[in-house]
């Protein structure tokens, strides 16, 4: 959330566009890409919904094979 308030509220327009974010940009320069790629936007979508509600995450850890993996490669959660 941190990324997206500092995209939206600091770099604003140069980067915020009438489709959504710009496909590239690089602040060091700085130089804002004038093009938009839609595979770009869809994962967008998909992080704020899991970020507002947790429905990915949690239907991810609903996979019983998800959480043994999880567990072989040494996670730990209270989720697992």
């Amino acid at each position: 959330m941190k990324a997206l308030k500092f995209f939206y509220y600091k770099l604003g327009d140069k980067i915020w566009k009438q489709y959504g974010f710009v496909d590239a940009f690089n602040l060091g320069i700085p130089w804002f890409a004038d093009s938009f790629l839609a595979i770009d936007q869809g994962p967008i979508i998909v992080m704020i919904e899991n970020y507002r509600s947790g429905l990915l995450w949690n239907l991810f850890l609903s996979c019983p094979e998800i959480k043994k993996g999880l567990k072989d490669l040494g996670f730990q959660s209270p989720h697992l």
